[in-house]
């Protein structure tokens, strides 16, 4: 499913107020996870097709909020997750970040997927690995997107894909190459969106 229009729809600060706010759509939802700086803002516009609807910063932690997309006017909602592990934040911040982040994943009735990225360039952290703990637990459907691809070569990003998909007990057809600024990937981002989007029979 390419993405032919694409709207801000809301910021939530707790899982409350997103309860309130999700009573007002039917559509499935999709969300995007990871790391601070792992490219989230990057890949929402890469696959939107819109460069500034996701607001993309050089800061990491800026995501503090949970923001919401309108896709396709109604096809889907895609939700973007605050960044965690973001070392300079104070105990307090990355309480409230991870009490938002799983209070969404917990309380969400309309979500299908989540899209779970991973820099490519290095070896999943221990949070990434406890992110996809928690997704099976919940029994939540995912893709792992490793991001950043244009700044390795191919040879390098072969061997890179190994070292993510052993770090995370995945095969390497589980992990989707990505790259913002090629657009690398987003056609296999685009399929899983039409098998999301598709009525369930």
């Amino acid at each position: 499913m390419k993405i032919v229009s694409a709207e801000f729809m809301t910021s939530i600060a707790s899982p409350d107020k997103y309860g309130e706010v999700s009573l007002r759509y039917d559509c499935p939802e999709v969300c995007v996870v990871g790391r601070s700086n792992v490219g989230k803002s990057t890949f929402i516009n890469r696959v939107t097709g819109r460069k500034k609807l996701a607001k993309a910063s050089v800061t990491p932690g800026r995501t503090r909020l949970v923001n919401l997309f309108n896709l396709n006017r109604g096809a889907l909602v895609l939700v973007d997750l605050p960044g965690y592990g973001y070392a300079a934040a104070s105990k307090s911040e990355k309480s409230g970040w991870s009490k938002l982040i799983e209070g969404y994943l917990h309380t969400s009735k309309k979500l299908k997927h989540v899209f779970a990225l991973v820099d490519i360039r290095h070896e999943p952290s221990v949070l990434d690995k406890q992110m996809l703990q928690y997704l099976y637990a919940y029994g939540l459907p995912f893709t792992v997107v490793a991001t950043k691809a244009d700044k390795l070569s191919k040879a390098q990003i072969g061997r890179a894909v190994q070292t993510v998909a052993t770090a995370l007990t995945l095969g390497r057809d589980d992990v989707v190459v990505f790259s913002g600024v090629t657009g690398e990937g987003k056609e296999k981002i685009e399929a899983l969106f039409d098998t999301i989007a598709a009525p369930s029979v």
